[in-house]
């Protein structure tokens, strides 16, 4: 009878990050979590720990003003442990007990971290770990150096340290009223700040090559995939917000170089990070679909961003090339990709439209969208939603108690990934067919 009740690795996974977020809730509901002394709504504070495991930073209250210090540090707690996966602190807290991580652990570490085997579990893990905190330790330097003149020594130091966490994860969390538009002529920040994000959505098996390469002079396919698809995206964006923005002319008190290092900084920031410089209503509609795109693709599998990610774009595009050009194969740097490879890339996207298509409809019943804006009110906060951005166009703080709901459900596919929900769902027990139907073809196009 037990073994009939046992779950599948993709549910365990899930019902793990649904764990993190019911204690995460439980602890920002409690009186001491909040600056005024009161209970926070369970809600509020159910998507507050949603979006800040999920790395997102979406907030329907303010962070810097609603939340007590206790606040803060568990929504840094949930940050960390949303951002490098639970299951590499649960691989941690077995070494510390000095036991062996059982088989279930491993692959699931495997499956959370989007390893190839499990055989060297242990060894990335703590690679992972090693490598984030000490990324994370310099990031927190950095900021300290442009923070201490302003705010003095412990204010600048916990400022410090909550946005180098908060931007290596991907979270998009700060501590002001308007993100990050009192630094828009601070190039310095902008840039440690980008190196955070980008050192965070790469992905730590992306970094494990990079480390490793001048001892084994080998790149994987995945990691050349990576950096090809994440440095283009940068560079194709920074072109497109020129272009769209006219160096965010508006910003008349900008310097020419201000204005390019602000190009640069939304050209990193919407593919996960959630950051902005410049106040998302003097953007321009052009610049609002080109960031709904970022925000869709995301970072690399693997590292503490969301979206559908770049190595699935990229082969899309490639097999796409392949396929215009009369090709059989989509290959990229001597190698190809498999049939596999491809049908699960197509099937993200399929499945990605159509939950964000449904999100959007029942949003447009429950929420009121303002006479100045369309549909992209709701289907930008939508898309950052599921794209652990954070960004958002006025909806998200005025969310409906549906809304909340349904953004949470977002979040939290975009996080621990659309086929490892789906799988917890509809997984079935029966063994793989042992037959396939004949093969025919229909009309395509």
């Amino acid at each position: 009878m037990a073994s009939r009740f046992r779950l599948a690795l993709p549910q365990i996974l899930t019902l793990g990050f649904l764990t993190i977020i019911l204690i995460g809730t439980i602890l920002l509901s409690l009186p001491v979590a909040s600056k005024s002394g009161h209970m926070t709504s369970y809600i509020n504070a159910f998507f507050t720990a949603t979006s800040a495991t999920c790395v997102t930073g979406m907030t329907v209250v303010n962070t810097a003003l609603h939340w007590s210090l206790f606040g803060k540090i568990v929504i840094l707690m949930l940050v960390e442990i949303g951002g490098l996966g639970f299951m590499t602190f649960a691989v941690l807290l077995f070494v510390f007990m000095r036991r062996k991580a059982d088989l279930t652990t491993q692959l699931l570490t495997q499956q959370s971290l989007n390893l190839e085997s499990f055989g060297n579990t242990r060894s990335v893990v703590f690679l992972v770990v090693r490598l984030s905190l000490a990324i994370q330790l310099l990031g927190t330097i950095l900021i300290f150096v442009d923070f201490y003149p302003r705010y003095g020594f412990l204010k600048g130091l916990g400022y410090s340290i909550f946005h180098s966490i908060s931007a290596f994860c991907n979270a998009g969390f700060d501590l002001y009223d308007n993100s990050l538009v009192r630094f828009q002529n601070d190039p310095y920040l902008l840039f440690v700040l980008t190196c955070l994000i980008i050192s965070g959505s790469l992905g730590f098996l992306v970094w494990k090559d990079i480390l490793l390469y001048r001892q084994e002079h080998y790149l994987s396919l995945h990691t050349k995939l990576a950096l090809t698809t994440y440095l283009g995206l940068i560079a194709i964006s920074f072109i497109v917000f020129l272009l769209t923005e006219a160096n965010f002319s508006s910003q008349t008190h900008l310097s020419l170089f201000d204005r390019l290092m602000n190009s640069y900084f939304f050209s990193v920031t919407p593919r996960t990070a959630g950051f902005y410089t410049v106040p998302l209503n003097k953007i321009s509609m052009g610049g609002i679909f080109f960031t709904m795109i970022l925000m869709l693709i995301g970072g690399t599998p693997g590292s503490t961003a969301g979206g559908i990610k770049t190595t699935t774009v990229g082969i899309l595009l490639i097999r796409v090339w392949a396929t215009l050009r009369g090709k059989r194969d989509a290959t990229f740097w001597g190698r190809r990709f498999s049939n596999d490879n491809v049908s699960k890339s197509l099937t993200m996207v399929f499945l990605v439209i159509v939950v964000l298509s449904v999100a959007t409809l029942i949003l447009t019943f429950t929420e009121k969208i303002p006479k100045t804006y369309g549909l992209e009110y709701i289907l930008f906060d939508v898309v950052s939603a599921f794209g652990t951005t954070g960004l958002t166009l006025g909806l998200t703080p005025n969310l409906s108690f549906i809304g909340k709901l349904i953004f949470a459900v977002l979040m939290f596919m975009g996080r621990v990934g659309v086929f490892t929900v789906m799988y917890s769902l509809l997984t079935s027990k029966r063994p793989e067919d042992a037959f396939r139907y004949p093969e025919e073809n229909v009309m395509i196009g």
